[in-house]
């Protein structure tokens, strides 16, 4: 036995002497999300782990209640959250929220020029005709959120935007009524998601992505979310 302990503390030593000190804040408590969303949530490298760092506080925390809660599905995201509380959810979201990290530069994209004209129009003008909104009506004029909860579209892979469209055309992706994204999925087609998603994806991020602190004027569509939590007696 005292070989066999010998041998075990000479194998598991190198590994001992590097693991992490063990601290006990938020950075060390998230690791199971940046596992996925990247380092300091920066994004993960494969374009569907989206960037979570510097988002406003009020969209991640409605998004980590929709996972919670089963109006988005994923599986995993819902298993790791399950068991924590409102309060603690608003903890990791400000937590993240606070977080001022570079972004990548603007992605390449093989659309065509008709295609980025009609997603510069959607994102920026909408389509009265159709009753479509800009989605920097929303979003913000420089399409970086608005702050408490609407989150930035700058800096999101292409094909994460699209399947997030998609979820919401086919109800996969859900939000607190009145469910206002999932409305205007529903109504564009599949050229305007093309197109959006292509032009959104290949702007670059201005104002290094920070969200505007109140919206230019108040959107014409309704949007729901959560009731934010009471902070909890004694802390998390």
């Amino acid at each position: 036995m005292p070989r066999l302990l010998a041998i075990l503390f000479l194998l598991l030593g190198p590994l001992a002497a590097t693991a992490a000190e063990f601290t006990d804040d938020m950075a060390q408590r998230t690791l199971a999300c940046t596992a996925c969303h990247g380092k300091q949530g920066r994004a993960g490298p494969d374009g569907y782990y989206p960037r979570l760092a510097g988002k406003p506080a009020g969209y991640l925390y409605n998004q980590l209640l929709n996972f919670r809660d089963g109006r988005r599905h994923y599986g995993l995201m819902t298993r790791l959250l399950d068991p924590l509380s409102d309060q603690y959810l608003m903890d990791i979201a400000k937590y993240f929220a606070s977080l001022e990290v570079p972004y990548p530069g603007a992605a390449r994209t093989k659309a065509t020029t008709a295609e980025l004209k009609l997603g510069a129009r959607l994102a920026l003008k909408g389509d009265a005709g159709r009753k479509l909104p800009a989605c920097a009506e929303c979003h913000g004029r420089a399409l970086t959120g608005v702050l408490p909860d609407v989150p930035g579209l700058l800096g999101l892979p292409r094909d994460y935007l699209g399947a997030q469209l998609g979820a919401w055309r086919t109800g996969q992706r859900r939000a607190y009524e009145p469910d206002c994204m999932g409305e205007i999925a529903r109504a564009l087609t599949r050229e305007d998601i093309s197109a959006v998603t292509a032009w959104l994806s290949s702007q670059p991020v201005l104002h290094g992505g920070k969200p505007a602190a109140a919206a230019a004027r108040a959107p014409s569509t309704k949007c729901g979310s959560a009731a934010m939590p009471k902070p909890a007696k004694g802390g998390s």
